[in-house]
């Protein structure tokens, strides 16, 4: 691992490279594949699905057994240690707290002339939730999603995850059940994807699909957006690091790691005003990495995507910063209140050395579904807005009418709708004679 230093002559050139080679594209063959599974379970519903699930995970469903009972569900609670029990339910009670902040309600101006004019305010009426399984078990992300669809209103939340083999984790089933989760349903991949989008026999069509998942769900959700509203497509998970000489080396090698263990494609950068610091990170990345339990995962990401840039001044690591829009941005600084308001862009934010990426992934509240791959200079993190859907409201009486009927007609004349002028021609001046 080499320090880049801003005196280099290549800097600029490798910020460019590590900006353009960050996304998480989606290749034309997992598409082509996506495409075919969504066609198939579209035309013929259960049939398909119960197909791809024996295929994929090699379980024989009918409809009768395709959802996951109550009884399973409540069963799950006495399976796992209740220290973890208590530390899902402490991490929603914080994540609700949060997101009650962003709820919004419906509003309406009256005018001196009697329009009314407002904006009905109402939550999406079905959600479905993916949940990846197999190996691997999130349900911090069940918490992410399901809670602030529950606190906009949506009435009917259906979480599909796939069961290999039938197995499924307890502390998905917990999860859901603290966060308020409807239906669940024993099926995954992009089948689950298209079943929640155009709706079978056994699953409701949804309207909006969020959670994450492998590259074939990343895809499925790609394709089907337009018939369904989805979250966002999730590149890599990422971790951006600005540190000046008051930074702990132990710490921020710890968070890079952090994000390194996600997988081979996490993206972990450091930017520093001090070459001691970064050449002491050096030396903590190799000495942790070898004690952690996904080394291997670990050195594939540090070797491939991790960077470690020497800057001259915290005003220029703030601009890099920006070019970045990382998914998650460490200021382990002095004065991190100061910096901040040099940032315009990233998913959030972590202010000084006592607080690690991590605990906004699991409890401090705000959401950790976040945009990666320098989208947000657009995108927002999930949140309670995300469940909404907004409707226009108008309402004029004559006068009101009479108010903006000029304009109205003009404009409408310009863009050659006649039409639309003579229907406010004929309320406020009557018919044209002939």
């Amino acid at each position: 691992m080499k320090i880049i230093s801003q005196t280099d002559k290549n800097f600029d050139q490798i910020i460019k490279s590590t900006l353009k080679n960050r996304c998480g594209e989606i290749d034309n063959k997992a598409e082509g594949v996506v495409k075919k599974i969504i066609s198939a379970v579209k035309q013929k519903g259960d049939s398909a699905l119960f197909e791809f699930t024996y295929k994929f995970d090699r379980i024989n469903l009918n409809y009768r057994n395709i959802q996951i009972p109550v009884k399973e569900i409540k069963s799950a609670f006495n399976k796992v240690p209740k220290k973890n029990i208590n530390a899902l339910k402490k991490a929603a009670s914080r994540i609700k707290k949060f997101h009650r902040l962003q709820k919004e309600k419906s509003w309406k101006i009256k005018e001196t002339t009697g329009t009314v004019l407002g904006q009905i305010i109402k939550p999406i009426c079905t959600m479905g939730l993916y949940v990846p399984g197999g190996k691997a078990a999130y349900p911090s992300s069940v918490l992410m999603n399901a809670v602030p669809a529950k606190i906009a209103g949506v009435k009917k939340l259906v979480l599909c995850t796939p069961t290999p083999r039938g197995a499924i984790n307890p502390y998905v089933l917990i999860a859901a059940d603290i966060a308020g989760v409807d239906e669940i349903y024993r099926i995954g991949g992009a089948q689950a994807v298209a079943a929640m989008a155009y709706g079978t026999e056994s699953i409701p069509k949804v309207d909006k699909i969020v959670g994450p998942g492998n590259i074939y769900v990343a895809a499925a959700k790609k394709l089907v957006f337009g018939i369904v509203d989805i979250d966002m497509i999730a590149g890599p998970s990422e971790i951006f690091i600005i540190a000046d000489d008051s930074g702990n080396p132990e710490f921020i090698a710890a968070d890079l790691l952090s994000q390194a263990e996600h997988d081979e494609q996490a993206i972990p950068i450091l930017i520093t005003t001090s070459r001691q610091l970064a050449n002491k990170v050096i030396s903590e990345l190799k000495s942790q990495a070898k004690r952690s339990a996904r080394s291997q995962i670990i050195k594939n990401s540090l070797s491939k995507n991790c960077k470690i840039f020497f800057v001259k001044n915290l005003k220029d690591a703030a601009r890099i910063s920006n070019s970045f829009a990382p998914e998650h941005l460490e200021l382990a600084v002095k004065y991190p209140n100061r910096l901040l308001k040099l940032i315009d862009s990233a998913g959030a934010v972590f202010l000084g050395h006592f607080t690690p990426e991590a605990i906004g992934d699991y409890a401090a509240g705000p959401n950790h579904v976040l945009p990666t791959g320098g989208t947000a200079r657009f995108f927002s993190p999930l949140g309670v807005y995300d469940f909404y859907k907004r409707t226009s409201l108008i309402s004029c009486n004559k006068a009101g009418l009479k108010n903006l009927a000029e304009p109205v007609m003009n404009i409408a004349e310009i863009e050659g709708f006649h039409a639309h002028a003579e229907a406010v021609r004929i309320r406020v001046k009557g018919k044209k004679k002939l």
